[in-house]
């Protein structure tokens, strides 16, 4: 009760600032005895870290959703950083020995007490092997996996009242969206997941000499216990002027993006927070990418279409960028396809023309204008924009000279050949001709079946879900309503007809049987009536959603 205090406080502290725009309390919630001031976007951003480790990670998650909060607090909760007080080392000790099952002195010949680095959810140390390799341990803090569970309960009740109360919650559904950030935060919570993504994304990269992800060894690892290759180097935001004289970062940011670009459209995964904390230049000069437990998976088909999203964005064309969209997203029962339409072609030109808006700006101003017009975009198109927009934010930093636009126009060119050659390769022909041969077995017999049964007139289209329909469930209201009429009104006048037969037992003068018919007659009338007054004029239709194409 306590925690629902908290976040109902945090929610009225900031009902008029346009963050979760329409939600309203129900009145299970605490009563609090007066409602504390508005906050800004800094102060929000406090107040998150005041919650702890599952509103930190809310606020990062919620920087990729500008349909939902407004620019100010987008912009201030993307700088959203984790530096927190360390727990002792006996309590990081405790962890590594009960994960991996022996003392720390003899797993490592020398450990560091002092941490490289300490967030919400765990804490990394610098540890030497016994063969002298340096390496970095991350060690998942105690308890947070039950207080994460416990405060992603409370959240669903939330969630789960402002999808029906409020029209935002309608248009965004604010339980599928904790769901899917729930999933997230399960899977950053193991640690032999991000181990598996730290060796894959060293793969998938290994074509780009400039770039490095330092890769995990296997022995010292577990779900609370990461142990990969030390990165030593500075900070993408902290390089020293010195060595830019002595070094060009340009290669480096354009590595960056190309490699970033084939991770998501030709390998299927975004790695949404590629902030400067998880980055750094090494003293070999290459760029070295670590923290990869939040990565989210693109299937295939949903892939194909953010690429021709945005090959048409880059090349101006408007009306495309909007069908992409639409065949990806679910249309509500207001949607404004005008207003949508309109609003996309306008800013895509702006974007053409003048160069203004950035690739990550255009993805997420295109989220921003669907859900406006009643339109739910998939998740992964937000990731998608919170990725390109981290990654221009870094490559500013890195090398504010780069052209992050003809880099990324040159890539999706390189990302679209790759994907011709992947379709045109062995195992895909010989799926494709073994469909073909199919159709080719199995089409004259098909067609020649159809040609039989029309000539026949015993062609049959069969429509199936009506029985499930709205039409049929009202048709069945309108039904049962009659009927209840027509015995109320037969009720009524058997009664009135009895009423002067003489009979042996009476109730306030009359028969009794009469005045039975008639106070049930009554009864089911009143009913009726009140069924109609109270219910039919505040029943609203069910949400009418469509997904696919126009």
């Amino acid at each position: 009760m306590n925690r629902r205090q908290q976040i109902v406080r945090l929610l009225l502290r900031y009902r008029h600032s346009g963050i979760f725009s329409g939600l309203q309390l129900d009145g299970e919630l605490p009563r609090l005895e007066k409602a504390p001031a508005a906050g800004d976007p800094d102060q929000f951003v406090a107040d998150l870290e005041a919650l702890g480790t599952t509103f930190v990670k809310l606020g990062q998650v919620l920087s990729t959703r500008p349909d939902m909060i407004p620019p100010d607090y987008v912009a201030v909760l993307a700088r959203m950083q984790e530096q927190v007080a360390p727990i002792p080392v006996e309590q990081v000790r405790a962890v590594i020995e009960e994960e991996l099952g022996a003392p720390v002195g003899k797993l490592f010949a020398a450990f560091d007490p002092e941490p490289l680095g300490c967030a919400s959810i765990a804490q990394v140390h610098r540890a030497v092997l016994h063969d002298g390799r340096e390496v970095a341990i991350k060690v998942q803090k105690p308890e947070v996996a039950a207080q994460l569970r416990s405060d992603l309960a409370v959240l669903r009740s939330f969630a789960s009242a402002a999808d029906h109360l409020t029209r935002v919650g309608r248009r965004v559904r604010f339980s599928d969206w904790l769901d899917e950030f729930a999933k997230t935060l399960h899977m950053e919570l193991d640690y032999e997941a991000e181990a598996v993504n730290l060796a894959r994304f060293g793969r998938h990269l290994a074509p780009y000499p400039e770039l490095w992800v330092p890769q995990p060894l296997w022995d010292l690892c577990g779900r609370r216990v990461l142990t990969m290759q030390l990165a030593h180097g500075v900070r993408v935001d902290a390089i020293p002027p010195v060595r830019r004289t002595e070094q060009s970062m340009l290669p480096l940011a354009a590595a960056l993006v190309r490699g970033y670009l084939d991770q998501i459209f030709v390998h299927g995964e975004i790695h949404a927070d590629p902030h400067p904390g998880n980055l750094r230049v090494t003293p070999d000069g290459r760029l070295a990418i670590f923290d990869l437990g939040m990565v989210a998976h693109v299937p295939p088909r949903l892939r194909e279409r953010l690429l021709k999203v945005l090959f048409a964005a880059v090349d101006g064309r408007g009306e495309e960028v909007a069908d992409e969209i639409i065949g990806i997203s679910t249309r509500l029962e207001d949607y404004d396809e005008e207003r949508y339409l309109r609003e996309t072609g306008q800013m895509i030109a702006r974007y053409a023309a003048n160069g203004t808006l950035s690739e990550g700006h255009v993805v997420l101003e295109i989220v921003r204008i669907a859900t406006a017009s009643d339109l739910r975009t998939p998740p992964e198109l937000s990731l998608l924009g919170k990725a390109l927009l981290n990654l221009e934010g870094v490559c500013q930093q890195l090398a504010p000279e780069l052209d992050t636009r003809s880099v990324v126009e040159s890539q999706l060119q390189h990302v679209m050949r790759a994907r011709l050659r992947k379709s045109l390769s062995a195992a895909n022909l010989a799926s494709e001709a073994m469909e073909l041969q199919q159709l080719l077995r199995t089409g004259p017999r098909r067609m020649s079946d159809i040609l039989g049964l029309m000539a026949e007139n015993r062609l049959q289209v069969k429509v199936t879900g009506l029985e499930e329909s709205r039409l049929m469930e009202n048709i069945q209201k309108v039904a049962n309503r009659i009927a209840a009429g027509l015995i109320t009104a037969a009720l009524l006048l058997s009664s009135v007809l009895l009423m002067r037969v003489p009979a042996r037992f009476t109730l306030l003068g009359y028969p009794a049987l009469a005045m039975l018919l008639f106070l049930l007659g009554v009864g089911i009338g009143l009913g009726l009536i009140l069924s109609a007054l109270l219910f039919d004029h505040h029943t609203r239709a069910r949400a009418r959603e469509e997904r696919g194409h126009r």
